[in-house]
């Protein structure tokens, strides 16, 4: 018998297509793997049983008459506690959240209504998304599928988590400093965070240009399918790039039963972003290695590599311009939370908020300074490279519930994913893509950058790899 949770959105469609099996099928399959998630990992704030099989049976007929909605009609989806879903509350992992229905949908989500999705559930968030793991205080702590002793990583923890455990195949994640890209990292998943733009995004988020939504998968072709998906316009951000110029999926270069060629594409490899002071933390000689090989196959793909760092400022200027901004940012998205309510936050987010209510309109500029540079030289960089490649983390998984590695001397999250934020700072196109298993068990991945609006090129150097087999990895222990 087929395991339906096992299945990319793309074979779904397939088989829905030709009559092999049914949406229905499809999501009670997900919503058992999601209620084992939650048993084991506790990946969701919310699983939706009778919407869901409503949802899934409508999908049924539709293909049964041959008039699917979209390109993911019955395909099981879950979405970040951050980003509104009509008819049910937005927590944001926050004890005072308002707990009535949203009576609209975040752009993303109506994309995937329109298009038939099935949804799942809402997925674990750190309070308002504020650091790279995920806990908070109402809704606990999310744990690795390898191993829930560690972190999920986050704050996309929980939709991370559910496409490992196969709570369905897609997910819709949020990245303002590494959200998207971390989780993937340490699960073994795969997630894009797209140009600043490309997926719009309502409300605005508290952080600013920062902050991205970005398709969560087990491979890029998913990512490709749900990015064409989710990257149609919406009216309520002005921000928005407009419609695509193509399709992702096409962009993949898929010609055959061979792994897309890369011959053409000119890809620079920064072992270490040119940090030699990346902080305490120095990335883990066995990602080193597993990274190294990854590279080694984009070059057996036909690329050209060349060893160089990107001319970036020095890295102490990079996290405390974020910084600056990413606090400010805090301060803001958590100001009405007053009185008895403040006391229940996390202590961390208090912390920083409390950091970002001192920062002056001055300080804030002079970050945008730090950030404006940034996109400059990696433009410039871009003419000569049409892709970077580095670590996605410098380390692995460490113990859930912690912001910091154990022992590690760290206080803030950014001290251990140097190589994510710099480019929320740019609003670059980046993946994190799995390369390989660590001695402790755990995934370890790569990263791709592009320049702005290579989205396309991301994805197919993305696909190359996985189409190669250099980003398969042994599925985690399904537990619960």
């Amino acid at each position: 018998m087929t395991d339906l949770t096992a299945l990319s959105a793309a074979r779904l469609v397939a088989g829905y297509r030709a009559g092999e099996f049914s949406p229905v099928e499809a999501a009670r399959a997900a919503l058992a793997r999601a209620e084992a998630a939650q048993r084991s990992v506790n990946a969701f704030v919310l699983l939706l049983h009778e919407e869901a099989l409503r949802q899934a049976a409508a999908s049924e007929e539709r293909w049964r008459r041959g008039e699917p909605d979209g390109p993911l009609d019955g395909v099981p989806v879950t979405v970040k506690d951050i980003l509104l879903l009509r008819g049910h509350p937005t927590l944001r992992g926050s004890a005072a959240a308002s707990t009535a229905p949203n009576d609209e949908d975040a752009p993303a989500v109506a994309r995937l209504r329109e298009s038939g999705a099935v949804f799942v559930g809402k997925t674990t968030t750190p309070e308002y998304g504020w650091k790279g793991v995920t806990d908070c205080p109402p809704h606990g702590a999310t744990g690795n599928p390898y191993d829930p002793t560690r972190t999920a990583g986050g704050s996309s923890g929980g939709s991370a988590a559910a496409v490992a455990l196969g709570a369905g195949p897609l997910s819709l994640g949020t990245d303002g400093g590494g959200s998207v890209r971390i989780p993937a990292a340490f699960t073994g998943t795969f997630a894009l965070k797209p140009t600043y733009g490309r997926v719009p995004l309502h409300p605005a988020s508290a952080f600013g240009t920062l902050a991205h939504v970005g398709p969560m998968s087990r491979d890029a072709a998913d990512a490709a399918l749900l990015l064409d998906v989710i990257g149609q316009p919406d009216p309520r951000d002005w921000s928005h790039l407009g419609p695509p110029a193509g399709s992702f999926v096409a962009a993949l270069g898929d010609t055959g039963d061979e792994p897309p060629r890369l011959t053409g594409l000119r890809i620079a490899y920064s072992p270490t972003l040119g940090a030699a002071g990346l902080g305490a933390q120095r990335t883990d000689p066995e990602i080193a290695a597993a990274v190294a090989r990854g590279v080694e196959r984009l070059a057996e793909l036909g690329a050209e590599i060349v060893e160089t760092d990107p001319p970036l400022p020095e890295p102490e200027l990079v996290r405390e311009a974020f910084h600056t901004l990413w606090f400010s940012g805090a301060a803001r998205a958590t100001g009405g939370i007053v009185g008895a309510a403040r006391e229940l936050m996390d202590p961390g987010l208090r912390e920083i908020c409390a950091e970002g209510e001192g920062y002056s309109a001055v300080d804030y500029l002079a970050a945008v300074d730090v950030r404006m540079a940034m996109g400059r030289m990696m433009g410039g960089f871009h003419q000569r490279y049409d892709l970077l490649v580095t670590p996605a983390m410098p380390l692995t998984a460490f113990g859930v519930g912690r912001e910091v590695p154990e022992g590690s001397g760290m206080r803030r999250w950014t001290e251990w994913t140097p190589y994510t934020y710099p480019f929320n700072m740019t609003q670059q196109p980046a993946a994190s893509v799995p390369c390989g298993l660590h001695s402790d068990g755990l995934p370890v991945a790569l990263q791709l950058v592009g320049p702005r609006h290579a989205d396309g090129t991301v994805l197919r150097a993305a696909h190359a790899l996985y189409r190669s087999g250099a980003a398969e990895l042994p599925p985690p222990p399904v537990r619960g």
